[in-house]
């Protein structure tokens, strides 16, 4: 199976930067894509960035000047770094891969979800 673990949420004050990281695991095939979302108490997840592995990115237009997504496909690794963060970027961060792998027996591509990796900006 395939795993996602988020790491690098933590506390921050208005103005900072921080980089979050995502690591995949598993039985995989092949990477075809990595992204990046967020959610807020009570409101639907919506999409931060996304990367393919030829690295080929998207960003939700709002963020694009403040977040850029990288990825590391030999280490099945993206990081969105983010900068110059506002008490509105406060939010579960979570990451998931578009991804081929073994599965039960047969060759599988799926979706895959980490656990998510929380981000409070406060003064």
């Amino acid at each position: 199976q395939v795993q996602l673990v988020e790491s690098g949420g933590t506390s921050v004050q208005p103005g900072d930067s921080l980089t979050l990281s995502c690591v995949a695991s598993g039985n995989i095939l092949h990477l075809n894509a990595m992204n990046w979302y967020r959610q807020t108490p009570g409101k639907p997840r919506v999409p931060v960035a996304g990367i393919t592995a030829d690295g080929t990115t998207n960003y939700t237009l709002s963020l694009k000047d403040r977040f850029t997504i990288s990825i590391d496909t030999a280490k099945k690794e993206v990081n969105l770094q983010m900068k110059n963060l506002r008490p509105d970027d406060t939010a579960m961060y979570y990451c998931n891969a578009d991804c081929t792998y073994w599965g039960d027996h047969v060759i599988t591509r799926n979706i895959i979800w980490g656990q998510g990796t929380p981000v409070t900006v406060s003064s």
